[in-house]
């Protein structure tokens, strides 16, 4: 499990489990529930997630 503390300063220690990301042909990130191999989530910025995996 990723280490959050301290509080509300707004990063993260360690990555984000059970959750993958991938690009897409228009160009944006979209995240990938692991278990189920669902898509979760699409960002519209171009940017990737951070904290997540990419898929290869």
């Amino acid at each position: 499990m990723a280490t959050n503390a301290p509080y509300g300063d707004g990063h993260r220690q360690g990555a984000v489990r059970k959750r993958s990301q991938f690009q897409t042909p228009a160009g944006n990130w979209a995240k990938r529930d692991s278990d189920t191999g669902r898509i979760m989530d699409v960002k519209q910025d171009g940017k990737p997630y951070k904290g997540v995996r990419k898929e290869k």
